[in-house]
This record gives structure tokens, sequence and C-alpha cells, in this order.
């Protein structure tokens, strides 16, 4: 598995996504863990490091002598918990490709937000279970980091945000249409300008209130679904 999460982190939030997509249901028993990590790739101290952290929160059951069981919850929240794509079956283990990060003013095509005339422009590929499925561009405000180098950026944006950068996102508002792809879209995503992709433009609030990031994502339908859910 790769990414500068730790492999046990990256593995419970697979599970989490699996959990909320319905392809693990409520009471499904995993399979024997060496089996899992054999099929995993991972070493078996490793998956049971991302269980143990799962079945402390709620989310898993071990029975002693039997396995391990899903135990569905309404609150899911992982790392990904506002990366709204998922491979069209469902769920998918998001990765991210960086392709540029620059300071600069904010341009006339971004809403306002923040208190800052200047932002953070972060490019990225976007996958699902390695697979590329979309491009995003997202425009920090200036104000909540001075420095922000590609050595600062995790493979999710929001863990850095708290953990690096005292602050978490509270609230998001996204608006959905289709539009080409951007001309900057690396040859990897395989997107032809004018052909129509998914658009997410997203407006997220700090828990303090001040709005913080603007992006615009674009998702490649054949291979990921915008999904939301409210339980």
């Amino acid at each position: 598995m790769r990414g500068p999460l730790p492999v046990h982190m990256q593995i419970g939030e697979m599970l989490i996504r699996e959990i909320a997509a319905g392809r693990l249901a409520d009471g499904a028993r995993l399979p024997p863990e060496r089996d899992m990590a054999a099929e995993l790739g991972i070493a078996v101290g490793t998956l049971r490091r991302a269980l143990a952290d799962l079945t402390d929160r709620g989310l898993l059951e071990r029975v002693h002598g039997s396995g391990n069981y899903v135990r569905s919850r309404g609150d899911l929240q992982g790392v990904y918990a506002f990366f709204r794509l998922e491979r069209i079956g469902g769920g998918g283990l998001p990765t991210a490709d960086l392709i540029s990060v620059e300071r600069m003013e904010k341009p006339a095509d971004v809403p306002a937000f923040g208190s800052s005339t200047v932002a953070h422009r972060i490019r990225r590929l976007r996958r699902l279970d390695g697979v590329a499925a979309a491009v995003e561009e997202i425009w920090l405000d200036g104000a909540r980091a001075q420095v922000l180098s590609p050595d600062d950026l995790s493979e999710s944006l929001y863990l850095h945000y708290r953990v690096a950068l005292g602050f978490s996102i509270a609230r998001i508002e996204d608006r959905v249409s289709v539009a080409p792809a951007p001309d900057w879209a690396p040859a990897a995503f395989g997107a032809q300008p004018p052909a129509p992709y998914g658009l997410i433009e997203r407006i997220a609030w700090a828990g303090d209130g001040d709005s913080v990031e603007f992006s615009r994502s674009w998702f490649d339908p054949g291979v990921a679904r915008y999904v939301s859910r409210f339980r």
C-alpha cells in the first residue's frame, strides 16, 4: 500500500468506506486475519492494529474463536469523511498524487472566501484503489498558512489542516454539475478537455465559522460516483 498515511490507518479507512458503502453489511464476518493480510499484502500484525482501532471505535466486534464482525453505525467518521467520491460499485481507498502547490493571488473566477487576498493553490490527481478517478484544484486561504510545501501535504488535506495547521473543517457546501476537464489534467487522468466530466465545487468552513477553502474536483463518471449519505 502507498501514501504517507500509516498502513494500518489506510486499512482502517478502506474498511470504513466499505462499511459506509454497504459492501460490508452489519453483522458480516471478515475473512480470517491471515487470509485477509495475505490478500492485502501486509503483515498480520499491521492488520490486527487496524482491526483493533476499528474495534475500539465500535465498528467491529471480535468474537473469541469465531472472528471479527462488522458493527455498522450511522456516524462513520474517518480521515476521508468529507471525500464524497466512491468507485461505481461503492467504497474504494482514496490516494493522491500531488501535481503542484503554489501561493498566489486569488483569481477572479474563485468565489470570495477567507480573509486574505492570497491563497495556496494545490492541484492533485485522485485515485480510488489505485485507479485515476479525479483531478482537483484546492485553494486554501493564505491567512491559514504562510508556507505550504509539497512535503507538508498528506493524503488527506483535512487531516493535515487539523494536525499541522490547528483547525478542522466543520462544514462544507458542495455544488455538483458537469464540465470539461481542465487543460492541466495529467495524462494519467485520461481526460480529453471537450468531454463532459462531473464537477464538484466546494466551499469549506472551519470550526471557528470562517470560510477557509474553495475547491473544484473533476471526476470521471466511468470510474467514480459522487455519494452523500445521511443516517
